[in-house]
This record gives C-alpha cells, structure tokens and sequence, in this order.
C-alpha cells in the first residue's frame, strides 16, 4: 500500500507534490485543532466556570454563617408569649387558616395551612423571625391554584 502511495506521488509533477504537501499540513493542522486544543480549551473554559462558581458559593456559605453568628450572639427579641399564641394570633391576623396547630416538646409549635399566597406566607414568617421566632422546618407544596400548602415548625430562640 505504502509502496503504491509512493508510486503515485513520485509521478505527479513538483508542483503537484508541494500542494500535495501543503494539503496534508493543512489537514493536519485542522487535525490537531479539532481533535486537542479545542476540547481541551473547552474543559479549561467549563473549568474555571466551576471554580468561578464554586468560589461564589464559598462566599456565600461564609456570609451566611458570619450572618447566623452575630445572629446568635446577639440572641433575638424576647418572645412577650407563648409561641403558640404568638403564631396562632398571627396568622389570623395575616388571614391564614391553619388547618392544624400542635405543640412540640422544647417549646414549639409544628402547623400546617392548605392555600397560601407565597408572597404573604414569607412575609409572615420573615415577621415572625423579626419577633423571636426561629423556623425549624418548612415545607411548601405548590398547589393547582397557584397557592402553596405549608407545613412548618417554629421554636423560640434561645436566650
């Protein structure tokens, strides 16, 4: 095979034998390009994304443990009642029904409401939080008719 690819280029004229070359750097070369340096310059580019990212979120867990640790020391407004009432009371007054109120052991109090706005619900909580209160755990579910249905846990901060 390589003998006959000899025979071949040996009989083509000078001229035709440096196209001939020059084709093959070229192919080469677009060879190369498209096979290794262009992968490889897409997994550095993907890379430094992933680190770009990565280092956004660093600063961010770090701002937000910074955040909950002057959150702590500075201990939180003083609850005047019980934080059933005080979450009961509240919500009626917010215009929620809650569907179940229980008291937990520690102090808190676990609820559950089928609608709510999403805009009203987070503003009651964040409310509640400015009030002493902290959210130990909430589950919202959206509903058909653009609501959520809630079940959250809320204790007093520790003093």
């Amino acid at each position: 095979m390589i003998e006959r690819t000899t025979i071949w280029y040996r009989g083509r004229s000078v001229r035709e034998q440096r196209l001939l070359l020059a084709m093959a750097a070229l192919f080469t070369l677009v060879f190369v390009w498209l096979l290794l340096i262009r992968p490889l310059g897409d997994a550095l580019a993907d890379a430094r994304a992933r680190h770009d990212a990565a280092v956004i979120e660093r600063a961010e867990a770090q701002a937000q443990a910074e955040a909950l640790g002057v959150l702590r020391k500075a201990g939180g407004a003083a609850l005047t009642q019980p934080v059933e009432a005080l979450v009961a009371q509240t919500a009626g007054q917010t215009g929620f029904q809650l569907s179940r109120i229980q008291a937990e052991p520690g102090g808190g109090v676990s609820i559950a409401i089928e609608a709510a706005r999403p805009q009203a619900l987070f503003g009651w909580v964040s409310s509640l939080e400015r009030q002493g209160l902290i959210v130990s755990s909430l589950s919202a579910t959206a509903n058909a008719d653009r609501t959520l249905s809630v079940q959250a846990s809320f204790r007093g901060r520790a003093g």
